[in-house]
């Protein structure tokens, strides 16, 4: 077979995966250009559970299918990423720093020790939903529990297992607002939304992962009837670490609509998912009628429009900054600069005044420091004539005293007195 025929699966176990070779992922995925994030993430779905490599045993075309699908959606379903390919193709995207989602339950114990270090040392893995829980759940081969409204429930649940919950709301509830929130006191897990199939399984529709909010891990679902978003912090999780400055102005770009913003009146099923990498999950989720909370309601329609129009001021912000930041940094290369040319400029001066005068320039030569080492024997002398000094000085008083002694004996009459009888 000519090299240039090869088949699709050869050219990538060759290594070959160059830009030529890459297919259009809409293509991949089977949706259009102008597809929902819930049509995208609905057709992945079913790609991945079609080409898993747990149902395909050792398929290598079947593996190459499932990582190209992987690949396709972690670029549509990344709204920068999406924007990027849209305009310029695969050139725009940085095939390097795609993240792919990893199934921990087919990973085996060493790779998911080894997934668990990295995660410790900060390195942000993404992982997805067990494709034996999907496939279960699309099979309705799962055990529902009924969650009642208002009644909170504690569960724990195995890693890369699932806790199905059935949550029944009537028209006044679908018209007030609901909502389904999950928390956890150290343990990460997801929060899984299922919509029916025709078949009776359940195939997912939403996921929210947790996130650490003070001292506890926890995620939620709001459907409100009004747009409601979800932050992805890994957007500028990676830029972090290159440009603090650019992971700023992308805090919000993560900020992503959620696909469905309120539910009609009737039965729905979520699910909660250990995604601990060995430990399993213990979490309270509970299911709230948010008629009891207009406040709260108007208050988080209020923050939502808000953190849109801040995401919209930040674009403008950065290229204002990044101008002046510009401008900052030429100013303060030009001050060295002066500041080295003045200093040059006032030596230059000082020397010129120097060189106006008739006295001879001071010749500096060894019979200087030849004077300066004769000093130091004098000094040596002189700090001996000065012990000599102190000697002499103190032999004189000696002498002085003796002399005193001896007078003192001519005057001095010893008489033997009895001192025990009085005078």
């Amino acid at each position: 077979m000519p090299a240039t025929q090869k088949s699709r699966s050869e050219r990538l176990n060759s290594g070959e995966i160059l830009t030529k070779f890459r297919r259009d992922p809409y293509e991949v995925l089977g949706v259009f250009r102008n597809s929902t994030d819930q049509e995208i993430k609905s057709a992945y779905r079913k790609l991945a559970l079609k080409y898993h490599p747990d149902k395909n045993g050792n398929d290598p075309e079947a593996a190459e299918m499932f990582k190209e699908a992987t690949f396709s959606y972690n670029i549509l379903s990344d709204p920068e990423k999406r924007r990027q390919y849209d305009s310029a193709g695969f050139e725009a995207v940085e095939s390097e720093s795609q993240e792919l989602e990893l199934d921990l339950s087919s990973l085996g114990t060493v790779n998911t020790v080894f997934a668990a270090l990295f995660s410790k040392l900060g390195v942000p893995i993404k992982t997805t939903v067990s494709a034996t829980v999907l496939e279960e759940a699309l099979n309705g081969r799962v055990t529902v529990s009924p969650l009642p409204l208002g009644h909170p429930l504690l569960r724990k649940v195995d890693k890369q297992c699932a806790h199905f919950y059935s949550v029944t709301i009537t028209e006044e509830d679908a018209r007030g607002g609901f909502v389904c929130r999950v928390q956890s006191d150290k343990s990460k897990f997801k929060l899984l939304y299922f919509e029916p199939e025709d078949n009776g399984g359940l195939s997912l529709a939403l996921q929210e992962d947790s996130t650490k909010t003070g001292k506890v891990m926890s995620a939620g679902m709001y459907f409100l009837g009004f747009p409601v978003y979800r932050l992805d912090r890994s957007v500028s999780s990676s830029t972090a670490a290159k440009d603090p400055d650019a992971a700023f102005f992308k805090r919000l770009d993560g900020l992503q609509q959620c696909e469905v913003s309120e539910l009609k009146s009737g039965t729905h099923v979520f699910a909660v998912y250990g995604d601990n990498f060995f430990k399993s999950v213990s979490y309270t989720i509970e299911a709230l009628c948010v008629a009891p909370y207009l406040k709260e309601k108007e208050s988080l329609r209020d923050v939502e429009a808000r953190l849109l129009t801040k995401r919209a001021e930040l674009s403008k912000f950065e290229s204002e900054y990044r101008e002046v930041l510009t401008q900052f940094t030429e100013m303060t290369s030009r001050y060295t600069q002066e500041m080295q040319a003045i200093d040059d400029l006032l030596k230059q001066r000082n020397e010129i005044h120097a060189s106006y005068t008739a006295t001879p320039p001071v010749k500096r030569s060894l019979s200087k420091s030849k004077k300066t080492s004769n000093k130091e024997p004098k000094e040596e002398k002189h700090s001996k004539d000065g012990l000599l000094t102190k000697e002499g000085h103190s032999k004189e008083k000696k002498s002085t005293r003796e002399r005193l002694l001896k007078k003192k004996k001519w005057f001095n009459i010893h008489l033997k007195a009895d001192k025990r009888k009085s005078c």
